[in-house]
């Protein structure tokens, strides 16, 4: 004799919630993995800028042994810490994706052009995935767990 009913379901997101008063589990779970998706793409970012304030006269030689000027290394680091933070908390969250696949498009060119390394050529491929999600997230907007969603009503 079997011990489960099958007349019982238990659906293991049901307690996924954002307590608005006959949210279907399907909206609660789109909500949070929003939240989520957001979380994941910036923190790559999050974590990068802050170790450029670590290494900084590594990365400044860094960039300048491929041509680019250690004088906009405090931009680079204002882009990546600020641009991660906005997504995150979804504050004008259209225009900080779109800026920020345009880096990750330009980063890749710079810094991840050398083909004949495998590695570099990863790292290529990488930041033209993260443009293709910042670019899915400009299309898309934050959704509704966002900044951008209290200030618009």
């Amino acid at each position: 004799m079997s011990t489960f009913s099958s007349t019982t379901v238990r659906n293991p997101t049901a307690s996924i919630s954002t307590g608005q008063p006959g949210e279907s589990t399907a909206n609660a779970v789109q909500k949070v993995s929003e939240l989520g998706g957001r979380i994941l793409l910036s923190v790559l970012f999050l974590l990068s800028g802050l170790g450029k304030v670590g290494a900084y006269a590594g990365t400044s030689a860094y960039m300048s042994s491929l041509g680019v000027p250690g004088a906009l290394l405090p931009l680079v680091i204002a882009t990546e810490v600020l641009g991660a933070l906005a997504i995150i908390v979804g504050w004008k969250t259209r225009v900080t994706a779109f800026l920020l696949a345009g880096y990750s498009l330009l980063t890749a060119v710079i810094f991840h052009s050398n083909f004949g390394d495998q590695i570099q050529m990863i790292m290529f491929f990488k930041n033209l995935s993260i443009a293709g999600g910042f670019l899915l997230l400009m299309a898309n907007g934050a959704g509704p767990l966002s900044i951008d969603r209290r200030i618009a009503r």
